[in-house]
């Protein structure tokens, strides 16, 4: 696929990725990466994950809090907040809405 046009997809629908996978778990930066990834988003480079982060956790959508690792440095653990959840469920549904009529209409021309 098209880098530049994966990327202005990603652009759209990162941060409900994010707030999606923390709904189900606290987590750091690097688990969410492989966690996008082994979700089948493709690699998220730090560059673009942690300023994600920090506008989340900016908008009081997530927490962030540092804890020492257990065989490495300390890691900082984002937590979605109420805020965080009303967000993605809104985000979420909103996000569906869009998503079926385009899924629609590209399905219809790629079967022809």
């Amino acid at each position: 696929m098209d880098s530049d046009r994966r990327g202005q997809w990603l652009r759209g629908v990162l941060d409900i990725c994010v707030l999606a996978l923390l709904s189900d778990r606290e987590s750091y930066g690097y688990q969410l990466a492989q966690a996008l990834d082994a979700a089948g988003v493709g690699p998220i480079q730090g560059g673009t994950l942690y300023p994600v982060l920090l506008r989340l956790q900016k908008t009081g959508l997530v927490t962030a809090q540092w804890r020492e690792g257990s065989a490495g440095p300390a890691r900082k653990y984002y937590r979605l907040t109420d805020d965080g959840y009303a967000a993605l469920r809104e985000g979420g549904s909103a996000w569906l809405t869009f998503v079926q009529p385009v899924n629609d209409i590209v399905t219809k021309g790629v079967t022809r």
